[in-house]
């Protein structure tokens, strides 16, 4: 996917502006309380522009600012190559986590999605 998939407002003459779209996603990611997530779809759907792919590229790019542990992938899966940075937040806030059996020894444990996902409930400022 390539950056003029995003939608932008900084022209060619604005190389270090955020694009519109990418601070957006960022002020989603801060309203997430600590020990709740939203997904990549969440995100998207909550600003009723873009999709999964458009905010994990956002994410990635620009994420490091917010508590980008809390937007996930729909499935509880913990970002590869970053999942022990994860976790450290996710016991920190208390998130619910589906531990590992035995049979997956030395398996990160996967987000409770049922328990940890949030819907924005509280925080309706901005939302479509």
């Amino acid at each position: 996917m390539s950056q003029e998939s995003l939608p932008s407002d900084g022209g060619p003459g604005h190389p270090d502006a955020l694009p519109e779209y990418a601070e957006r996603v960022l002020e989603v990611t801060e309203l997430i309380p600590p020990g709740r997530v939203m997904t990549y779809g969440d995100v998207a759907e909550w600003l009723g522009e873009g999709g999964p792919r458009q905010v994990g590229r956002v994410m990635a790019l620009y994420g490091g600012a917010v508590p980008w542990w809390r937007v996930v992938r729909a499935d509880g899966v913990l970002l590869p190559g970053h999942e022990l940075r994860a976790l450290g937040h996710y016991r920190t806030e208390g998130t619910p986590l589906k531990e590992a059996g035995r049979a997956a020894e030395g398996h990160v444990p996967r987000l409770d999605m049922r328990r940890a996902r949030w819907d924005g409930g509280g925080h309706t400022e901005g939302h479509t």
